[in-house]
């Protein structure tokens, strides 16, 4: 009973030193050794007198700790309720003995570990629960380590989770303190060479685009906040806006981010220097201003560059409208940047630069002459070049680790603390998932296994209403059976259509017992080969034809995103993967079973955490931005008739031989990249010398990645349920994403460090009894495009 007493005593607050020696044993309170008892007194504890801290005074100190150190920004009422904490528990000795700098660095690195934001605000209960926190720690003016804590303590201690003796608010609540503890439980730690699982697929996830987390970037905190609200599928009109706005906000400040767009103080002194020492000098040139289109009243004959979402009013103009109000746009001598370089739609976030022109200097006659109403500014924009927004590099949002670069982070910014998928945020785990992904993967590729089992199969336009469409697939599953099971690929992805036809809506492909049909047809195939069944996972991802969306657009455009395949088909498909598990009973792993995953589009696929994620969308894109896409001027040659006056009309103030790459940053990788393009299409090649359906993939590939964005249409084109708008971003920019597109050519190439592929259909278009696929390889990450013959 003495020794239980004195370990309860020793837990006490107000009595911490009174055994410091911690037990022997983990139920008793006995001491390693015998140690004589030290009795303290309260008259020991220095007693603090407090003072009232003005906020000017502590101010400098706070910035150097929190902004230069940690990378933090404290508002006026934090400062003052910091100042307050500091001047009511360190007295006057907070400067002279050093006290209010421990506060406020126990402070920064406890706010870090709690919240993504990188602004402290003073409201709230979160500062004051850190305070409090801190303030229990406190013996004398000094925060005191404690030597005696509770087992819970010491096991976040251990595995890094707390830099200091400051708690975190509300425990680990916080889904990076989640993760990290969810791999500290797996035995997963920095100096641990023994990995829980050497199967790439036990670190498979398939997130469903109804269960990512919704989230909004917020422009004042600069940072993305969890949207709180329970999402609907018929949500209020200002879920609209949200959506809406979103999009813009993101595509903002991601442009703000962008060196084109950034002022240097020390380049602006020194370019006026060398303006007044020479006039011949040769300026630098001056980093790009977005205007926002309110501010163009009154400034009627000035050029301006306008960030904006490509519209249509209703008398069929062409608007560009932002937060602060519309315009109305004319593009008759516009060029776009690049060249035949991306396309340009309605519903897309674009860039223009032209020259804007008053209400009072334009004849306009009918309803067009009817300015000022819903958000419309009087006045016309004269384009002289339109582009899309850069693009930004995932490592560069994510402030990732670059082994190439020594481990260090490449970006201070970004949205590394931030957790976009629901596993881990890049800052929590992402260098340890890094090193476990190249462990795992290289274990698989040895020289005596060169396959390697770090290969996800993708198969596109797999119509089961086609009996060619069978036989291919026994042929494609044929040929990885036949490989050692070391060496069997752990993913299969097979994408919709998974018939021709919209089923449910009197089409060709009949109704719902013909399409259970089809998949019990398919399931007696994925009989033939269990040892696949067994050991890999199958993703299968719905399209527009696949119930229940077609029974209503009878093979329209449906609503986005898409839910996986009704259960009441499926049933035949995952009693094959149950008996080919009875069979092989695991073989790679025991506890680690073959599954068949019914996802929606789009999905997401990510391995290892946040070090890899691969986006999966179907949707007829190509088809879509041919109709919608604007058409310019072709540029008249300087040698051919009528080319000087073709020149002199032209609004653009850069000269005519002004190139893409002069103009906007593109990814040099992409005009390198290796694509195989099997179709006869493919020796075509356009003025430039390329292939024309490689000009087509890049086309395609640099405007949806730009727009970060899977559907940059008008709504009234492609609805998207506005409560899960979020799950069709590109942003960040993942790892590699497939574009599954039946009307454009098959494709695999990088575009600022994202590997985009598009399988194509599954049965080869020009070309008799030939099926073709990707096949991924995620330790590469690259892919490559394969066939057989069937």
């Amino acid at each position: 009973m003495a020794a239980q007493f004195l370990s309860a005593v020793s837990h006490i607050p107000g009595n911490r030193d009174i055994n410091p020696v911690p037990s022997s044993s983990s139920a008793f309170g006995t001491p390693v050794h015998p140690i004589r008892q030290k009795q303290t007194s309260d008259a020991a504890i220095p007693s603090i007198l407090p003072i009232s801290l003005p906020v000017a005074t502590l101010r400098p100190l706070a910035f150097r700790t929190f902004t230069k150190k940690h990378n933090l920004t404290l508002t006026s009422s934090a400062l003052q309720v910091i100042a307050t904490f500091i001047g009511t528990h360190c007295g006057s000795g907070w400067r002279e003995e050093g006290l209010a700098e421990k506060v406020l660095d126990d402070a920064a690195r406890a706010w870090k570990k709690n919240g993504t934001s990188v602004i402290i605000p003073g409201e709230g209960n979160d500062l004051a629960e850190i305070l409090q926190n801190i303030g229990r720690c406190m013996v004398g003016g000094r925060v005191v380590h404690h030597r005696a804590q509770s087992r819970h303590d010491n096991f976040v201690q251990d595995q890094g989770l707390s830099d200091g003796p400051v708690a975190r608010p509300g425990g680990l609540s916080r889904d990076d303190s989640q993760q990290s503890v969810r791999l500290t439980s797996l035995g997963i730690k920095d100096n641990e060479e023994d990995v829980p699982s050497q199967n790439p697929r036990s670190w498979l996830r398939v997130v469903d685009a109804f269960e990512q987390p919704r989230l909004t970037y917020n422009p004042i905190q600069k940072t993305f906040e969890h949207i709180r609200t329970r999402a609907s599928l018929l949500p209020g009109p200002s879920c609209r806006i949200a959506l809406l706005r979103d999009r813009y906000n993101m595509v903002h400040q991601r442009l703000m981010r962008n060196e084109a767009f950034q002022t240097s103080a020390v380049a602006v002194s020194r370019s006026n220097a060398l303006q007044r020492s020479s006039s011949e000098t040769v300026m630098p040139q001056q980093a790009y201003k977005l205007t926002p289109i309110a501010n163009l009243l009154g400034r009627s004959g000035s050029t301006h560059v306008l960030l904006g979402l490509l519209g249509t009013s209703a008398t069929g103009d062409l608007i560009l409208s932002d937060l602060t109000g519309s315009l109305a746009l004319d593009l008759r001598h516009a060029r776009p940047v690049p060249e035949d370089g991306a396309w340009f739609t309605p519903g897309m976030i674009v860039l223009a630069e032209g020259l804007y022109e008053e209400e009072g200097c334009i004849a306009r006659v009918g309803l067009a002459s009817d300015g000022g109403v819903g958000g419309m500014i009087g006045g016309i924009f004269h384009v002289a070049s339109v582009g899309g927004p850069p693009c930004e590099r995932r490592e560069v949002t994510l402030g990732a680790m670059d082994a190439e670069k020594g481990g260090n982070t490449i970006a201070a910014g970004g949205f590394g603390w931030t957790d976009f998928l629901g596993v881990g945020s890049e800052r929590a785990n992402g260098p340890m998932m890094r090193r476990l992904e190249k462990k795992v993967l290289e274990e698989h590729h040895l020289a005596s296994r060169p396959l390697g089992r770090s290969r996800v199969i993708i198969l596109g336009e797999v119509n089961l209403d086609n009996s060619k469409t069978l036989a291919a697939l026994k042929q494609l599953l044929g040929v990885y059976a036949l490989e050692e099971a070391e060496q069997t690929p752990f993913a299969f992805v097979l994408i919709g259509n998974f018939t021709r036809y919209a089923v449910l809506a009197s089409g060709g492909s009949g109704g719902s017992i013909e399409y259970k049909e089809y998949f019990d047809s398919l399931a007696l195939v994925l009989s033939d080969y269990p040892s696949l069944l067994g050991d890999s996972t199958f993703v299968f991802v719905p399209g527009d034809n696949d119930p229940w969306a077609s029974a209503f657009s009878a093979g329209a455009t449906a609503v986005l995103p898409k839910k996986g395949l009704p259960e009441m088909f499926t049933s035949r498909v995952k009693r094959a993967f149950a008996t080919a598990n009875a069979e092989t009973k695991g073989s790679a792993d025991q506890k680690l079973k073959g599954e068949a995953i019914w996802s929606t589009n789009p999905s997401r696929l990510t391995m290892f955490g946040s070090s890899h994620e691969l986006v999966i969308f179907r949707d007829d894109l190509s088809s879509r931005l041919r109709r919608k896409g604007l058409r310019f001027q072709a540029v008249a040659e300087p040698n051919s008739p009528g080319g000087g006056s073709a020149h002199s009309t032209r609004v653009d103030p850069r000269p005519v031989e002004t190139t893409a790459e002069e103009y906007m940053d593109v990814d040099r990788t992409i005009e390198s990249a290796e694509s195989v393009v099997p179709n006869a299409r493919a020796q075509e090649t356009n003025p430039r010398g390329v292939p024309s359906d490689l000009q087509a993939a890049r086309k395609l590939v640099k405007t949806m990645l730009d727009q970060g964005y899977l559907s940059p249409f008008p709504l009234t084109d492609r609805p998207v349920l506005w409560d899960f708008g979020g799950s069709l971003n590109l942003y960040p920019l993942p790892s590699a994403v497939v574009l599954m597109d039946p009307e454009a050519p098959p494709f695999a190439l990088t575009y600022e460090g994202c590997y985009a592929m598009n399988p194509g259909p599954l049965i080869a278009q020009g070309k008799r009894g030939v099926a073709q696929w990707i096949e991924y390889d995620t330790r590469t990450r690259k892919g490559k495009m394969k066939d057989v013959r069937f």
